[in-house]
């Protein structure tokens, strides 16, 4: 996927290697403090989820867990973007990880006195969506001015296989520490935020507070518009919104383990962490072999390949098979991610990019926390077999429908140069 570059700098992003991040310290504890936080976020979804079926065996409960997170972030969108390009993006993120620490805590004190109920996890799923709705486009706006331009989206890539390792690990590590019980889970996890956070506090970059930007509709709407203006951008994360709301099953996978396959945590451990290793090997080739050229075209084809995978998933019957298209659709869904986070990323200048990343962020909230709850309420009509086959058929339409309403983002080349 990648090409010989011939740009007059050629040599120049030859010299700034997958090696030479490691150079930039600040991103690298950024790295570090994502790996954690991140192991930490997939074990407690594992344990909220496994603890909400085994409270209620309800599918639309699932979905209410993901709808729930998402609200905050679609509510928060124009003060979290404000703040994000006011104030420094590390402490943001640090203070974030602090909170998830303190919910993780409460969790496991419920858990351990025998008081967690259905209502204390649908309440404790807005407070980590308020985190999140913060935490998500500081993320990733701060990645940017750590890094030079002409590397980032091998950071990126390199960012999402740290990322996609700790999906792997999370999920399974959850669903074998929940042998021990919840609480286990819970007070691992407060741990892992608590270790992100001290990372987190430890990140320097050249921040010049913008003093003079008060908010105001102009300045809060700021993102929408930039993202309105521009087909690529608006092509790209509305992409990401239709096509994993659709084509998403993460939501029911504890039915899919406990009903359809008949396994245990271990086996839902096991089919969370599948699309996260499909992801990092994706990953770690692309931090190697970056996409340079017909990214439009490869963008588009990852998601019909996605689609595909949703569908093979559905109709499965068997762990190892329904794990193998798992790993397929992490792995499309890699190549989505990398090549429009770089897209919106490079296309949006630095002032921007917190109120740009939030309105994504909002996309991104809706395509995995929303469809969370699409997939519970289409699974309860229809359901978990008919839910996944109707989003897959649906992920391959949306494919097909964005090749002709985006054109400039089906057509676009390379991804820093445009055409």
């Amino acid at each position: 996927m990648s090409s010989i570059p011939t740009s007059a700098q050629t040599g120049a992003e030859e010299d700034l290697s997958t090696a030479s991040l490691f150079s930039f310290k600040a991103f690298m504890r950024l790295w570090f403090s994502r790996l954690a936080g991140t192991t930490g976020n997939q074990m407690l979804m594992v344990a909220v989820g496994w603890q909400m079926y085994d409270l209620t065996g309800s599918a639309w409960d699932l979905g209410m867990v993901g709808l729930l997170q998402f609200l905050p972030a679609l509510l928060l969108v124009l003060v979290a973007g404000h703040v994000v390009d006011k104030f420094h993006r590390a402490r943001i993120l640090s203070l974030c990880m602090v909170a998830q620490a303190v919910i993780a805590a409460v969790l496991a004190f419920g858990a351990f006195h025998g008081w967690a109920s259905r209502e204390l996890l649908l309440i404790l799923s807005v407070a980590l969506g308020t985190v999140k709705a913060f935490q998500m486009p500081a993320q990733q706006a701060l990645t940017p001015v750590l890094v030079p331009a002409v590397v980032l989206p091998r950071a990126l890539a390199f960012s999402s296989a740290g990322m996609q390792g700790a999906i792997v690990l999370g999920p399974a590590l959850g669903g074998f520490v929940y042998v021990a019980g919840a609480t286990a889970v819970y007070a691992l996890c407060a741990a892992l935020f608590a270790i992100a956070g001290a990372l987190m506090a430890g990140v320097h970059y050249d921040h010049a507070p913008r003093t003079g930007q008060t908010a105001s509709w102009e300045t809060l709407l700021g993102g929408v518009r930039f993202v309105r203006g521009r087909p690529v951008v608006l092509g790209a994360i509305s992409l990401d919104l239709f096509a994993v709301l659709l084509g998403g099953a993460t939501a029911l996978l504890p039915i899919f383990a406990k009903d359809i396959l008949h396994v245990g945590p271990w086996g839902l451990g096991l089919l969370r962490a599948a699309p996260a290793a499909g992801a990092l090997t994706l990953s770690i080739a692309l931090t190697r072999w970056p996409i340079t050229r017909r990214s439009g075209h490869v963008l588009l084809g990852a998601v019909a390949i996605y689609g595909i995978a949703t569908l093979g998933f559905g109709l499965s019957r068997s762990l190892w098979l329904s794990m193998a298209m798992l790993v397929v659709a992490g792995a499309a869904d890699m190549i989505s991610v990398v090549i429009r986070q770089s897209l919106v990323q490079l296309d949006t200048p630095d002032e921007m990019r917190g109120r740009v990343s939030a309105v994504n962020s909002v996309f991104i909230g809706a395509s995995n926390q929303l469809g969370e709850f699409e997939s519970g309420v289409t699974a309860a009509l229809l359901g978990p077999v008919g839910s996944v086959l109707l989003g897959g058929l649906g992920t391959l339409l949306v494919a097909a429908l964005w090749m002709k309403l985006f054109p400039t983002l089906a057509n676009r080349d390379r991804l820093t140069g445009g055409h």
